[in-house]
């Protein structure tokens, strides 16, 4: 299969990498010409062959805008635009439309793997009509990881990066029980060794996890977290969780404690939030803030 890939930062030059690998052909656009394979939207366009598909890997809110703008006076009807940035839910509504009266059809992706989905693949989260969902199934297989799970049509349009959404809020939460039972391990006097303990629990106990082997590399890489501060920022699907909550009625008091903790690390220096960075970094290369 033939797929046009904007944005080529450090998830979409991987997913690039993974999709040819799979056997696949992809022309990928970015602004920095020495990792794209194009000169503009409109060379990437014209070596595709109809019906064509574009996929979008650019930060949500303006910069997807102007994508889907440009992509829409580009393309025609029988194509198809994927997001598979961190958009609004609501964004793929008003997306859908804009190419919808184009004939241009329009898909969702919440796309969930960080710097480590070249290796392992990438849980994928799809909104859309079952017709333009069918034709990317190649492509979902070659990014998923191996096995029968991790990709899912979630629903229609919005449906995806909705469920990316509210998987995004759990990780806050999860991250920050790691980081204040972490905290609480190192003030007391009585244990001696915290990291060896985060290990301890990676082998048969109920809160083994992925991003609990990614806090024993970050305590590897700095036993105390001594040279990072406790500050982390928050990417925006945090506060959309906690906005959609209280749209629905829906009470998150661990999910919305875990978004405040991130603001509190903004007026100081936050031991947990110490932990919270280096796991942003350690899952997704987020960058971290030193001491010096």
């Amino acid at each position: 299969m033939q797929i046009g890939l904007i944005g080529l930062g450090k998830m979409g030059g991987n997913m690039r990498e993974r999709i040819r690998r799979a056997g696949h052909t992809v022309i990928g656009y970015d602004r920095n010409p020495e990792v794209s394979d194009v000169s503009s939207l409109a060379e990437l366009v014209d070596k595709l062959e109809a019906p064509r598909v574009v996929w979008s890997m650019v930060p949500a809110g303006a910069a997807t805008q102007s994508v889907v703008d440009e992509l829409g006076g580009l393309l025609s009807a029988g194509d198809t635009v994927v997001d598979g940035g961190n958009s609004r839910w609501t964004d793929d509504e008003k997306h859908a439309e804009e190419l919808g009266t184009k004939g241009i059809g329009f898909v969702d992706a919440g796309v969930s793997g960080g710097v480590w989905g070249l290796q392992n693949g990438y849980a994928l989260m799809v909104g859309g009509d079952k017709e333009h969902v069918e034709r990317l199934h190649p492509i979902f297989e070659a990014l998923k990881p191996e096995g029968p799970y991790g990709y899912v049509h979630a629903g229609k349009v919005g449906a995806g990066h909705f469920s990316k959404m509210v998987h995004n809020g759990i990780e806050y939460a999860m991250m920050q029980a790691y980081a204040e039972g972490w905290e609480l391990l190192e003030k007391v006097d009585s244990v001696t060794d915290v990291r060896e303990v985060f290990r301890s629990w990676q082998d048969g106990t109920v809160i083994r996890s992925w991003l609990l082997d990614l806090a024993v590399n970050a305590l590897d890489e700095d036993e105390h977290l001594e040279r990072l501060r406790g500050f982390a920022q928050d990417s925006g699907e945090g506060r959309w969780t906690v906005e959609a909550a209280v749209d629905n009625s829906v009470p998150l008091p661990a999910i919305t404690a875990s978004l405040f903790a991130r603001f509190a690390s903004r007026q100081d220096d936050s031991p947990q939030m110490k932990m919270i960075a280096a796991l942003r970094n350690q899952f997704g290369g987020h960058a971290v803030e030193s001491k010096e």
